[in-house]
C-alpha cells in the first residue's frame, strides 16, 4: 500500500493474479495511487475478488484470504438481502484476512452478526477508502484478531456489542477517521488488548459498558481527538492498563464508574486539554494506581467517592490545572500528591487512607482536608518540603493533626519540627490561634529533640550535658507553661510550685533547728508560717513580719527566683492570648 496517497483510481483487468504467498485471483487490479508532490501517479498491483464470488465463497463455507486484494464492496447487509435472510441473521466466516488489502467502494464496510472462525481475523494494513465500519453484535472466536496499521475512513466506526472469546486483539498503530468510534457494550474476552499508538482523530469515542476481559490492555502514546472520551461503567478486570503518555485532546475524559480490578494502572505522562477529567466512583480492589508526571488542562478534575481501599495511588509531580481538583469522600491506601504544583482548590476529605503525601508540594490556592458531614480516617500526613503560599484547611481535633505527624515513622524530628512550623504559619494566617498554640507547642518539642539527637548523634560525649539540659528546657519552658500558650498551665504550675515550697519550709522546721521568726507578736502554727512565708516569698511581696533563719534563707531565695519566673511567665502567655 501506498502511504501518503490523497486519492486513487482503480482499473480492473480480467488477468489472474498470484501474491507472493502464492495465493491465486481471478483478476487483477491496477491502483494508480495519486500522491502530493508527485506529477504521475504511483501503480500498484493487487488481487481482485467481486463481490458475487465473495458471497459465493462464504456460500461454501470456504476460507476468505483476500490478502492483497482490491474489494470495491464487501456488506453482510447486502449479502443477506440477496439470501433473503433476516437482517440480524448470524453469518459465518471462516479464516476472514484481508492484510494490506483496499476496500475501494463508496458504500459501508458492514460485518454485523458475523461469526469469524479459524486462526485469525485480520484487517492488518488495510486501507478502507470510505462510508462507514460495522462489527455490531460480531463474535470472534478466533486466536487473534488483527487491525493494526489499519487506516479507516471518517464516518461512524461501529465495533457495539461485539464478543471476542480468547483472542489477542490489537489496534496498534491504526488511524481511524473522524467520526464517532463506538465500543459500547464490547466484550474482549480474557486475551491481550493493543491500542498502542493508535489515532481516534476527531469525535467521540465510546466505551461506555465495555468488558476489557481479565489480560492487559494498554493505550500507549494513542491520540484522541477534540471528541468525548467515555469509558463510563467499563470493566478491566484483573489485567494491568497503560494509558502513559496518552493524548486524550479537547473534550471531556469519563471515566466514572469503572472497574479496575487487581493489576497496575498506569496514567503516567498522559495529556489531557481543556475538557473535563472524571473518575468519580470509580473501583479497584487491589494494585496500584499510577498518575506520575501527567499534564492536565484547564479543566476540572474529579476524584471523587472512589473505592481504591487497598490501592497505592500516587499523582508525583502532575501538573494539575487551575481548576478544581476533588478527591472527596474518596477511600485510599495510599494518596501521593508530591512535587506538585495545585494552582487550584483542592478538595482533598477523603473518607479513608493510611497516608496523604504533600511533600514538597506548591500550594498557591486552598487545600481543604477538613470534612463536616463525616469523619476522615486519615493515618499519616507527609508535608515535608511544602512551599504553603495559600491555605491549608485542617482541624487539629477534628483531623488528629498530631497524630497525623508524629506517626510518620520514617521523618526525623527535624523534618516533623519544619511540619507542624509550617502549620503553625498556616494556623496564625487563619486566625486560628489555638491550634496555631497547639502546632507552636509541638514544633518546640520536636525541634527540642532534633537538636538534642543530631548533637549526641556528631559526638557522643556531648551527651554529658545535652541531655540534662534538654530535661531542664522540657520542665521549664514545656510542662511549666506549654511554651507560652498557656496561662493556666502556669498558674496550676505556680500553684505547685508554692505547695511544694511551703511543704519544704514545714519539714525543715519540724526535722532541723531552721525556723521562720516573727518579727512582731504573732502566734501563726508551724503550718500557718511554713505556708504564709512561702506565699509572701513567692510573690516578691517580703512585708518584713517574718523572716527566715537557717536553711530556710537558701530555700527562700531559690522560691523568690521562681515566683519571680513564673510571674513573669504567666504575664507574656496572659497577654500573647488577649493580644491575640
Amino acid at each position: 500500500m501506498i502511504p501518503g496517497h490523497s486519492s486513487f483510481k482503480a482499473e480492473i483487468k480480467k488477468l489472474k493474479f498470484e501474491t507472493d504467498a502464492g495465493r491465486r485471483f481471478p483478476g487483477t487490479a491496477l491502483i494508480h495511487f495519486l500522491v502530493e508532490e508527485r506529477e504521475k501517479p504511483l501503480v500498484e498491483l493487487m488481487g481482485y475478488l467481486g463481490e458475487k464470488e465473495i458471497y459465493k465463497a462464504i456460500d461454501r463455507g470456504e476460507e476468505l484470504n483476500l490478502d492483497n486484494c482490491f474489494i470495491d464492496k464487501f456488506s453482510l447487509r447486502d449479502y443477506r438481502l440477496t439470501r433473503n435472510m433476516d437482517e440480524k441473521e448470524v453469518v459465518v466466516l471462516n479464516g476472514f484476512t484481508a492484510r494490506n488489502s483496499l476496500f475501494g467502494g463508496d458504500a459501508s464496510l458492514d460485518f454485523s452478526n458475523a461469526v469469524f472462525e479459524g486462526i485469525e481475523f485480520s484487517l492488518g494494513d488495510a486501507w478502507i477508502n470510505r462510508g462507514d465500519v460495522v462489527f455490531e453484535a460480531a463474535h470472534f472466536k478466533t486466536e487473534q484478531v488483527t487491525f493494526h496499521n489499519t487506516r479507516f475512513p471518517e464516518g461512524y466506526f461501529d465495533f457495539k456489542n461485539v464478543i471476542i472469546d480468547v483472542a489477542e486483539v490489537s489496534f496498534k498503530n491504526c488511524r481511524f477517521g473522524n467520526g464517532t468510534k463506538d465500543f459500547q457494550y464490547a466484550s474482549f474476552g480474557t486475551g491481550s488488548l493493543s491500542f498502542v499508538n493508535t489515532e481516534f482523530l476527531e469525535g467521540n469515542v465510546n466505551f461506555i459498558n465495555t468488558d476489557f476481559g481479565s489480560n492487559d490492555a494498554s493505550f500507549k502514546v494513542a491520540r484522541f481527538g477534540t471528541g468525548k472520551v467515555d469509558f463510563h461503567f467499563a470493566s478491566f478486570k484483573d489485567g494491568n492498563v497503560s494509558f502513559e503518555r496518552t493524548e486524550f485532546g479537547q473534550g471531556r475524559v469519563d471515566f466514572r464508574t469503572v472497574e479496575f480490578g487487581t493489576g497496575r494502572i498506569n496514567f503516567n505522562r498522559s495529556l489531557f486539554g481543556e475538557g473535563e477529567v472524571v473518575f468519580d466512583e470509580c473501583e479497584m480492589d487491589s494494585g496500584k494506581f499510577s498518575f506520575k508526571r501527567a499534564v492536565l488542562g484547564s479543566g476540572t478534575f474529579s476524584f471523587e467517592e472512589v473505592m481504591f481501599e487497598n490501592v497505592d495511588v500516587s499523582f508525583e509531580r502532575t501538573s494539575f490545572g487551575p481548576e478544581k481538583v476533588s478527591f472527596y469522600k474518596s477511600w485510599f491506601h495510599t494518596l501521593s500528591l508530591s512535587f506538585c504544583h495545585l494552582d487550584g482548590f483542592v478538595d482533598l476529605r477523603v473518607q479513608q487512607s493510611e497516608t496523604i503525601d504533600l511533600s514538597n508540594t506548591i500550594i498557591r490556592d486552598i487545600i481543604d482536608l477538613n470534612p463536616h458531614e463525616f469523619s476522615a480516617e486519615v493515618q499519616t500526613l507527609y508535608m515535608a518540603g511544602m512551599r504553603l503560599i495559600g491555605r491549608l484547611y485542617i482541624d487539629w481535633s477534628r483531623n488528629k493533626v498530631k497524630r497525623l505527624i508524629s506517626s510518620q515513622l520514617q521523618s526525623s524530628y527535624r523534618i516533623r519540627a519544619e511540619q507542624f512550623r509550617i502549620l503553625k504559619e498556616n494556623f496564625k494566617n487563619l486566625g486560628l490561634y489555638n491550634s496555631e498554640d497547639y502546632a507552636y507547642v509541638e514544633f518546640k518539642r520536636c525541634e527540642s529533640k532534633a537538636n538534642l539527637t543530631e548533637s549526641v548523634k556528631q559526638k557522643r560525649v556531648n551527651g554529658l550535658y545535652q541531655y540534662p539540659l534538654y530535661w531542664f528546657k522540657l520542665g521549664l519552658f514545656d510542662k511549666a507553661g506549654l511554651y507560652a500558650t498557656s496561662p493556666v498551665r502556669v498558674l496550676i504550675t505556680m500553684l505547685t510550685c508554692f505547695i511544694i515550697f511551703s511543704l519544704i519550709y514545714l519539714l525543715l522546721l519540724w526535722q532541723t533547728s531552721a525556723d521562720i521568726v516573727a518579727s512582731v507578736d504573732d502566734h501563726l502554727s508551724m503550718v500557718a508560717r511554713s505556708f504564709y512565708h512561702s506565699a509572701i516569698t513567692f510573690l516578691t511581696i517580703g512585708y518584713g513580719d517574718h523572716y527566715p533563719f537557717g536553711a530556710v534563707r537558701w530555700v527562700s531565695a531559690i522560691e523568690g527566683f521562681f515566683g519571680l519566673f513564673l510571674m513573669s511567665y504567666f504575664t507574656v502567655a496572659f497577654v500573647r492570648k488577649v493580644l491575640r
